[in-house]
């Protein structure tokens, strides 16, 4: 058994990999044994398929199609055998060993799965913790960001100490260290999201039956690109699966 399992799903953006990959290889403590797992739902070539010869610890897949987020993540679901698995996105750059430190806040705490502190390259806390989701919380948020700032800083959990750990409701998925027991018992995420959404579903499980809490003892750098707002595609998709969350847990609406 290894001590920690590391997965990223790839989608047309090999060179984001590659630094993420280099980032986590480099900055991660050798008394950490670790695996890495790449599942590439690219649908252009690119050279990922070299990662294996590059570092030892990391296994590719290229998946025929693209499965989405959820389903990318959960392909190496039969293949975990570890105590802890991390759920990392491509545009996560390591500057320090985070991933011993949440390893060891998870280890100490109880807690099911951690959370740390992500910035952006100008070093800024993110808006990526959040209270539970409501309709009117993510319309506020897709379609008119400049309107009720008091009802979005709460939302954002704007309000608590972030030099403390505490609980949180929902954290975005670009970079969360789960226990890998609890994440197989859930079945991973819910493959009936196929991108977005499915990052607060597992999150509410998570903290049906055990907890998720914010990690403040280290920082990791999120290049956050928030596709969904650029692209009309991915809005719709993004739109599609909030439907599908709140048909799932009741429509909520603030």
């Amino acid at each position: 058994m290894t001590d920690l399992s590391i997965a990223i799903v790839a989608y047309n953006n090999e060179e984001d990999v590659r630094q993420a990959v280099g980032s986590i290889v480099s900055h991660t403590g050798l008394k950490l044994k670790k695996k890495l797992y790449i599942v590439d739902n690219s649908s252009r070539p690119n050279g990922l398929s070299s990662l294996p010869e590059e570092y030892g610890e990391l296994s590719y897949f290229k998946m025929p199609e693209n499965l989405g987020f959820g389903e990318g993540h959960n392909y190496v679901l039969p293949l975990l055998d570890s105590k802890y698995h991390a759920i990392v996105n491509p545009d996560i750059l390591l500057t320090e060993d985070s991933l011993s430190t949440l390893t060891e806040f998870l280890e100490n705490s109880g807690a099911g799965m951690a959370v740390p502190r992500l910035a952006g390259t100008d070093g800024k806390l993110q808006a990526v913790y959040r209270r539970e989701v409501t309709v009117l919380d993510l319309f506020v948020r897709m379609f008119v960001p400049f309107w009720f700032r008091k009802r979005q800083a709460y939302h954002t959990m704007q309000d608590m100490d972030y030099q403390k750990p505490f609980l949180v409701p929902f954290a975005q998925g670009s970079f969360l260290v789960v226990r890998t027991e609890l994440f197989v018992r859930l079945g991973g995420f819910d493959s009936r999201y196929f991108m977005y959404m499915e990052d607060v579903d597992l999150c509410r499980r998570v903290n049906d039956c055990s907890s998720l809490y914010y990690c403040p003892d280290t920082q990791v750098i999120h290049r956050w690109e928030r596709g969904s707002k650029k692209d009309p595609g991915l809005l719709a998709e993004h739109i599609k699966s909030m439907f599908r969350y709140f048909r799932k847990w009741g429509w909520k609406l603030w």
